[in-house]
């Protein structure tokens, strides 16, 4: 008990934890397709807007221009040191960016231009954008390019404030930048001597955009972690109800076992006093006679009581058949004839009429009892006819043999036959009074028949009777 406790926890932890772990994925992938995809098609519009604005510039519209007086001014200058004094030549180089990058941050108009580009597209207005230069070389003759700056770098006499991981920062005010930011960027170079090569970014963002991203995801998360907790409740009640399964599954074999054992108290005093009223040896009067035969009938009552309280913890969750090969006509006859003497004195008719030529199957005789019995049962329970019949009949086929029992009885409603079945089911009611039983006569006809791997159809009609037709396969 102790071991199989602590097995099923173990289970439900390890399957929470992978639970747990899958949603985790499910959702990073989540943020992460969010995160590709947010405000995909206003960096679209971006992107062409602002391309098309610099299409015969650099950086924003008229950076060539400041570029141009700085770099094409002193390109001797760089050219010069670059090959006679080199540590010269990182100082002047890092001067001119610094004068040149300053020019640029002076003169940006990229807010303007962003305003327009929101404005008609009607895009978010709380979009924000960050301007970077990446690198700055020269072109010399025979192929040289000289790096004239690189952000991969930290230069001292350039503006610390505007230098970044991204490049030196010519114009915007957006913070956080991500490679899902990125609208543009563009490398623009020239094949001629004496000219230079430059790289530019564009990023456009909401600023705080984990936290916008984690807003809009809200419902998934709350989604998830609702799937989460009813697991965890599920699997509470679950084992508690498990538990308590359990242990009154326990209970009941333990009484089951105890009444066992109180069958032998009625049986033996049953025996004892038999044996006693056939002893030729001892003349019994009928004073003395009658204590013994109350005796009998204590211990039958008591006994029977038993018999009755076991049956009902019965609930066939398995049935054993002992299979033997019987004539279907030859039972169904001694069926007839022992209910019949039950009957005697009522209003009740049977009509049999056998049309099978092959009758041999093999079956359990006692479920089989049960079959046709319970049949009976609720054809002459649920029948206000005052003569009530019931016709069986019989015909065969080269598969089987197949058994059909009618009644004009109340009949049955389609909501009551899609439930006549069920365990302790009872919908039906006789003479505005309910009909007595646990409604299990049905349950055990199903039972049995499925354990025989055989076959029941119902077909009826309100007022005008019930009919059940089981097929036998040889």
């Amino acid at each position: 008990m102790r071991y199989s406790i602590t097995a099923y926890k173990v289970i439900a932890v390890v399957s929470l934890l992978i639970l747990s772990s899958v949603q985790f994925f499910l959702l990073y992938n989540t943020y992460e397709l969010k995160n590709d995809r947010y405000y995909l098609n206003e960096k679209d519009v971006i992107n062409s807007e602002y391309s098309l604005a610099i299409r015969n510039d650099k950086v924003m519209p008229g950076g060539q221009r400041i570029l141009d007086s700085y770099v094409y001014r002193d390109m001797k200058q760089l050219e010069w040191l670059h090959e006679n004094n080199p540590a010269e030549y990182n100082i002047y180089r890092q001067k001119v960016c610094d004068s040149a990058f300053k020019a640029l941050i002076k003169a940006n108009n990229i807010d303007s231009l962003l305003g327009v580009i929101i404005k008609k597209h009607n895009l978010n207005k709380n979009l924000e954008y960050g301007l970077f230069i990446g690198s700055l070389a020269l072109s010399f003759p025979g192929n040289k390019v000289i790096p004239l700056y690189s952000r991969f770098e930290h230069d001292n006499y350039i503006d610390p404030s505007i230098q970044t991981g991204s490049g030196v920062r010519i114009g915007g005010s957006l913070e956080d930048i991500y490679p899902q930011s990125l609208v543009t960027a563009l490398t623009v170079s020239s094949p001629l001597d004496y000219s230079y090569r430059i790289e530019f970014y564009l990023f456009v963002d909401v600023n705080n955009r984990k936290a916008t991203i984690f807003r809009l995801m809200m419902p998934t998360f709350a989604l998830s972690l609702f799937s989460i907790v009813s697991v965890v409740l599920l699997f509470f009640a679950t084992f508690r109800s498990w538990l308590k399964q359990k242990k009154l599954s326990e209970m009941k074999s333990d009484f089951i076992n105890s009444i066992t054992h109180e069958f032998h108290t009625p049986l033996t005093a049953i025996i004892v006093a038999n044996r006693t009223m056939q002893n030729e040896k001892i003349v019994l009067s009928r004073e003395t006679l009658k204590p013994l035969t109350e005796v009998v009938q204590r211990q039958a009552d008591r006994l029977k009581t038993l018999i009755g309280q076991v049956l009902e913890l019965t609930t066939l969750n398995g049935i054993s058949l002992q299979k033997s090969e019987y004539s279907i006509h030859h039972l169904l006859d001694e069926l007839l004839l022992d209910y019949s003497i039950k009957l005697t004195g009522t209003s009740v008719k049977f009509i049999l009429q056998k049309d099978a030529v092959k009758d041999v199957v093999l079956l359990d005789q006692f479920w089989f009892t049960t079959i046709v019995l319970n049949i009976f049962d609720n054809a002459i329970k649920y029948n206000n006819s005052e003569l009530k019949e019931v016709f069986i009949g019989t015909y065969s086929d080269k598969k089987g043999i197949y058994i059909t029992i009618r009644d004009n009885g109340i009949g049955m409603s389609g909501e009551i036959q899609k439930h006549v079945y069920e365990k302790f089911y009872r919908n039906i009611r006789h003479h505005n009074e309910q009909v007595k039983g646990m409604g299990l006569g049905m349950f055990y006809v199903k039972q049995a028949i499925d354990a025989h791997d055989w076959k029941i159809d119902l077909t009826s009609t309100e007022g005008e009777g019930s009919t059940f037709m089981i097929s036998i396969p040889f």
